[in-house]
């Protein structure tokens, strides 16, 4: 087994180059923008047919009215996401633009939302139709802001702009340079809709989901279903953040999906589409990547050692809403061979049944969208919309998960009480090593918690805004938390904040370091660059690091004080 993961570690460099990729991390942060009004859109969703499990229907009216705010938010998702998408996309291409000479994103965005209008959308008496600007025109929505910017890019690197005289105003200035670059785009973007509209007699929209709707129905099958989701636990043990290579690539059929259930549900119909959100956030990684809900509460409960017990105690509470990373690196479970089989087995098996009750016990799956935070039995109820089933699907999860990680926990606490009982730890501290390795690609950007020491006589003469960053804020909130509640101990002027990476770069400039949790470290060198030109230091952790920070007050403040100075 050990032979079987030096491996898959030799490989790690290209899953990062993977993960690095702009225009994956284009679709994701695209999508983490948008998530507000994914949340508020799910609440009406939530209140108009939830009462339908128990029989109580709204009259049509109160319907209507409920579902408004649903149609003008989701319901034009694909139209928001377009801009939001172009805007990164903008983004991470301006890195390697002149200073000078920066794409505008508020130009990319206003175009990439009127090239979706022209791609999706058809005219009507009075207006136009809008079945294709939700979830259903996401595809379209990728496709418009990446050929968008990309002509952006020509134009704006070769100088095909209209120059003003210096005297000119900068913002009347950036019109006329941006006024080459926006036709060309509106124009290629509709030409794209006229030779789709002359071929298939239907909108470029319609065309590119129908052209893809084998894929997504080959993606619902049984071996659709465990090479994808097997994917999210096997990049997770090797160390990269698994949704940021797997999440783009089926964003927009889990949305698509999701979209379809909520139909079919109110219509009464069997709501059978199986890659949603929900399936990911509450069946595929219950408890967090590794469906490692029930991990915690089995270190508390049935672990002999007293090192286990006491990460299993520290650990339960984040993992209840989805924050695994303690159990992960604490444990440690990632890079950890007695824990590879299960940590990837539990994640497959899960959906495996879950798709046993959607398409044989005639359970409707996910058909709305709730917070990753979700504790993961209340993320099946709500998401199916308190589907019969789902109690019993959420009860028999939980068993199944104990399971198939029983007799790899007591494998793993029995070698841990021996190193107790015989006074060495060497194999703990080998793999807490292999951990820092495996997020340690430039050692000297690092200072390791265990060497900070617990001296407090550095004191920080000013205030100090600290921004915690990791994939989707809940990690990076356990640092945030820790730094706060030390600095009012201590008395010291430090502030910190969790964020989540792609929401930060608008807010970078108000902090005077910015710490990147382990998920999100290996994104350092671009947030670096961002960040130089602010005057903001950055700098990135490691797993076992990170969990000893957010454990230590004294030694976290510390780390604050030795990266500043």
């Amino acid at each position: 087994m050990n032979k079987l993961i030096n491996r898959i570690e030799k490989l790690k460099p290209l899953f990062e180059k993977i993960s690095r990729n702009i225009y994956l991390r284009a679709i994701r942060d695209g999508f983490i923008a948008g998530m507000p009004v994914i949340l508020f859109s799910s609440i009406f969703i939530l209140i108009a047919y939830a009462p339908n499990a128990f029989k109580f229907y709204w009259p049509e009216e109160i319907e209507a009215l409920l579902m408004k705010p649903y149609n003008y938010t989701m319901g034009i998702l694909a139209l928001l996401v377009a801009g939001t998408t172009a805007k990164s996309l903008t983004d991470s291409m301006n890195r390697t633009l002149k200073a000078e000479n920066q794409i505008n994103p508020i130009s990319t965005m206003l175009a990439s939302i009127s090239g979706l209008m022209l791609l999706a959308a058809d005219p009507i008496e009075n207006g136009f139709s809008s079945g294709m600007l939700g979830t259903k025109g996401l595809l379209s929505a990728f496709i418009a802001a990446f050929l968008i910017v990309n002509i952006y890019k020509i134009f704006i690197k070769n100088n095909i702009t209209i120059t003003m005289p210096k005297e000119v105003p900068p913002n009347i200035s950036q019109v006329f340079k941006d006024i080459f670059a926006f036709s060309a785009s509106i124009i290629a973007v509709y030409a794209l809709d006229l030779l789709a509209r002359n071929l298939g007699q239907v909108n470029f929209a319609q065309s590119v989901l129908n052209l893809f709707a084998p894929i997504f129905t080959a993606a619902d099958g049984w071996v659709g279903i465990t090479l994808i989701f097997g994917a999210y636990a096997f990049f997770w043990f090797v160390g990269i953040h698994g949704p940021s290579i797997v999440e783009p690539a089926i964003a927009a059929v889990m949305y698509a999906n999701l979209d379809t259930n909520l139909e079919l549900f109110k219509l009464g119909q069997h709501a059978d589409k199986l890659i949603t959100p929900g399936t990911q956030m509450f069946i595929v990684t219950f408890g967090g990547t590794g469906a490692t809900f029930v991990v915690p509460f089995m270190f508390m409960w049935l672990a002999k050692s007293k090192r286990n017990k006491a990460i299993g105690k520290a650990s339960v509470v984040p993992t209840f809403f989805g924050v695994n990373e303690p159990i992960l690196f604490g444990g440690p479970i990632v890079l950890n061979p007695t824990f590879f089989i299960p940590f990837i087995l539990a994640p497959i098996v899960n959906v495996w049944i879950f798709k046993f009750f959607v398409d044989v016990l005639k359970m409707n799956s996910f058909s709305l969208a709730l917070p990753w935070t979700t504790p993961g039995p209340l993320g099946i109820i709500l998401g199916t919309n308190f589907a019969v089933l789902s109690f019993l699907l959420a009860a028999i999860i939980i068993i199944v998960d104990a399971i198939i990680y029983y007799p790899f926990i007591k494998i793993y606490d029995k070698q841990i009480l021996e190193q107790e009982s015989n006074g060495d730890d060497s194999q703990a501290d080998e793999l807490d090593r292999k951990v820092k390795e495996n997020f340690d690609t430039s050692k000297s950007d690092m200072i390791i918690a265990d060497n900070l020491g617990n001296d407090n006589k550095k004191v920080l003469d000013k205030e100090t805004n600290v921004l915690v960053i990791c994939a989707g804020g809940g990690t990076s909130g356990l640092l945030a938390n820790a730094l706060n509640k030390a600095a009012e101990e201590y008395n010291e002027t430090v502030r910190a904040d969790a964020g989540s990476y792609g929401a930060h770069y608008d807010i970078m400039k108000n902090y005077d370091l910015i710490i990147l949790a382990p998920q999100v470290a290996s994104n350092y060198e671009d947030i670096k660059v961002d960040a130089e030109k602010l005057g903001v230091k950055v700098v990135k952790t490691e797993g076992a690091q990170y969990i000893g920070l957010t454990r230590d007050g004294l030694g976290s403040l510390n780390f604050i004080k030795d990266q500043l100075s």
